[in-house]
């Protein structure tokens, strides 16, 4: 049996735990901080997938999580559940082609500012779009779907996240794209598409954010705009993603967990502070563990390696 099938059977066991988390005593307690850790892993996995490769810095995940949040609530009482999911992960995607289509083109700095900008721009949209014809600001969600529902969909989403970047990793497209991160003009001359690329990965990153919010969506039952297009969330994905580095799958995974925890934490003791805190954690990550929680434990690991081989030479 090769080694990628041991570390899947492994991940399968882990992800067969962790659904029987909402049958632990009070199980609401450890579902109300394990179900935006979940998000936060699904988000920052998806986002690493372009922006690690690409080098690109996306601020886009509020537009397109307040994208599938929407659909989801002006759709609940007239769709399928299931088709709303289809929906918003094309809708997603779609969005995503577009904003790289006219954006990926350029050079980073444009892509980030054309990208903080986003999701502030639709959410005028869609407030203007509910004050004038809508009657009302916001949207009810009423479902029965439970935490626990919300639960396992996210876990749910998080393997195929997982699954998907793995054989991104191992395709043409992945192997492109490392090109096109090292140097575009090397891959240009190598033939290789770099803005279409690009465009594909960014439009799996668009998808997922968009499905995340479909599924948190009945999370909070009534839906406005400055909640599901709030900017923090775009900063909080990527700090997550940076701070558990970006040059590994599961780097996204080492960053969201502790970060979550700690988030959670200061959202509760520090309501006032947040965007400092914020902003503080961003250039501690970039200063300080540039490559991440991932390159930390790898440099442990290489220099663990050397001293055994010292001692034993």
């Amino acid at each position: 049996m090769n080694l990628s099938v041991v570390r899947w059977l492994l991940v399968l066991a882990v992800y067969f735990v962790l659904a029987w988390v909402p049958a632990l005593p009070d199980a609401g307690g450890w579902l109300s901080l394990i179900v935006p850790m979940t998000m936060y892993i699904a988000l920052a996995t998806s986002w690493a997938l372009f922006s690690g490769p690409t080098h690109y810095i996306s601020l886009a995940t509020a537009a397109f999580y307040g994208v599938g949040t929407y659909i989801l609530a002006m759709g609940i009482e007239s769709i399928p559940y299931p088709l709303l999911l289809l929906i918003a992960a094309i809708a997603g995607a779609v969005l995503a082609a577009l904003v790289g289509w006219a954006t990926l083109r350029l050079s980073g700095v444009y892509f980030v500012i054309f990208t903080l900008g986003l999701a502030e721009l639709i959410r005028q949209v869609v407030t203007w779009l509910q004050n004038n014809f809508g009657g009302t600001r916001g949207k009810y969600v009423f479902t029965d779907i439970t935490e626990a529902h919300i639960y396992w969909q996210l876990l749910a989403l998080t393997l195929v996240v997982f699954f998907v970047g793995w054989l991104i990793q191992r395709s043409r497209l992945g192997f492109a794209i490392r090109i096109i991160g090292g140097d575009e003009t090397v891959a240009k001359h190598a033939g290789i598409h770099v803005a279409g690329a690009k465009i594909a990965l960014f439009m799996v990153s668009g998808a997922v954010a968009a499905v995340v919010g479909a599924i948190l969506a009945p999370r909070f039952v009534y839906i406005e705009p400055a909640m599901a297009f709030n900017p923090q969330l775009s900063f909080m994905v990527a700090i997550m993603a940076l701070l558990g580095g970006l040059h590994r799958l599961w780097g996204p995974l080492m960053g969201a967990i502790p970060f979550a925890i700690v988030w959670e934490f200061i959202a509760a003791n520090f309501p006032e502070q947040t965007t400092l805190l914020m902003g503080l954690a961003f250039l501690v990550v970039v200063f300080y563990i540039p490559n991440g929680i991932a390159g930390v434990v790898e440099n442990w690991g290489r220099k663990l390696r050397t001293n055994q081989e010292a001692n034993h030479g």
